[in-house]
């Protein structure tokens, strides 16, 4: 069976879908067969999902044993509003079940797999459920991702903190795109004083492809 890897964020526009790109070039640079799986993307336009394009387009070329995956296989939900699934959805069920389907098709071509969230944790799918029942669902290991920007140390200690409470094992990621020049200063000093483990990114990429794939 691959491994499954849930990529999530402190919230939405932090670098879920940069990660998880990345992830897969190093993935294939260490010899393994990667994927991706988006279950839900809002704001699609026309039919093209934007997020699910780009990995399934990388995808494609790391990985010839998916040259059969579709675009409705790894995004098999797609909601025009642009807005938490929730709400995007109106009337429309988002049963689980072909979801988990077919997550195994892919499942099925690769050795490692990224299942990419939508939004932050507690993004609602319906009225039961959060992007942070995903990982226990699927059961994949979960790789929060943070930004590095001035006033991330809260967003980031929220989203430990709902997944500790949920006793969801979780690695955690920095995402260095935002006050790139102040974080050592700012940010991260923080972290580094309160023991907390991390890896920084783009820096990190081949470490933490390492951890995850063990």
């Amino acid at each position: 069976m691959a491994i499954k890897i849930f990529v999530t964020a402190t919230n939405t526009n932090i670098g879920k879908t940069y990660t998880t790109l990345a992830l897969m070039e190093e993935a294939a640079k260490q010899g393994l067969r990667p994927a991706a799986f988006k279950p839900i993307e809002t704001g699609v336009i026309n039919h093209q999902p934007a997020d699910g394009t780009q990995l399934l387009t990388t995808m494609h070329r790391l990985n010839p044993s998916a040259k059969e995956v579709t675009i409705d296989d790894i995004v098999p939900f797609q909601f025009e509003l642009p807005a938490a699934p929730y709400v995007a959805k109106g009337e429309q069920a988002i049963p689980f079940e072909p979801i988990i389907e077919k997550l195994k098709r892919v499942e099925e071509v690769c050795d490692i797999l990224f299942i990419e969230g939508a939004g932050g944790l507690l993004v609602p799918i319906d009225e039961r459920h959060f992007m942070i029942d995903l990982p226990k669902i699927f059961d994949a290991h979960t790789l929060l991702i943070a930004p590095s920007r001035l006033g991330s140390i809260n967003d980031t200690l929220l989203s430990m903190e709902a997944l500790q409470h949920r006793e969801i094992d979780f690695t955690l990621a920095v995402n260095l795109y935002e006050d790139r020049e102040s974080f050592s200063s700012i940010t991260e000093p923080y972290y580094i004083n309160a023991g907390v483990s991390y890896y920084l990114l783009p820096r990190d990429i081949s470490h933490l492809m390492s951890k995850l794939s063990s």
